[in-house]
């Protein structure tokens, strides 16, 4: 009778068969990829140049920050100083085109706002000072309801118009 023995752990079989099952299920080894049949994606280098192409495209994307003065900054600014506010709402086109109106110097302006979230109702400083029609400014203890020029805001406050 010829035995059969497994190179790997001595063990020792009856027949061939029983030999190559006990090899395929006990050191079942995987065959090895040639080099050139990996993917070249599990290259780190690949994924470097992915992620730097990514970060070049989002950089090249994104809008450049611009750190110059608004046009009228220092007007809006003395608007400010000399008690000058706009009580206005989110959800307001006509506040929305007068806001357009400064720009990037709407920032100094004194804006209240007087809508609550989800237009649930009105502020109370809004109904403190009895806001009725939005927007509407007080300049120098008046009141003007509507979109209001920046010229005649100028006159109004004396704050000059550069």
């Amino acid at each position: 009778m010829t035995e059969f023995k497994c190179k790997e752990c001595d063990r020792e079989f009856s027949s061939h068969q029983s030999l190559e099952d006990h090899n395929n299920a006990k050191h079942f080894k995987s065959e090895k990829k040639p080099a050139a049949a990996k993917s070249s994606f599990n290259n780190k280098y690949v994924w470097i140049a992915i992620g730097l192409i990514a970060i070049f495209l989002f950089l090249w994307s994104t809008p450049i920050i611009d750190f110059k003065p608004g046009e009228y900054d220092q007007f809006a600014q003395c608007l400010n100083d000399n008690g000058a506010k706009m009580f206005g709402a989110y959800w307001c086109p006509h506040c929305s085109d007068q806001k357009k109106m400064f720009g990037s110097s709407w920032k100094y302006v004194n804006y209240v706002e007087c809508s609550l979230p989800n237009r649930g109702g009105e502020t109370q400083v809004c109904i403190d000072e009895n806001i009725e029609s939005y927007p509407t400014w007080e300049v120098n203890g008046e009141r003007i309801g509507g979109i209001v020029a920046l010229t005649r805001l100028s006159e109004l406050t004396g704050c000059e118009l550069a």
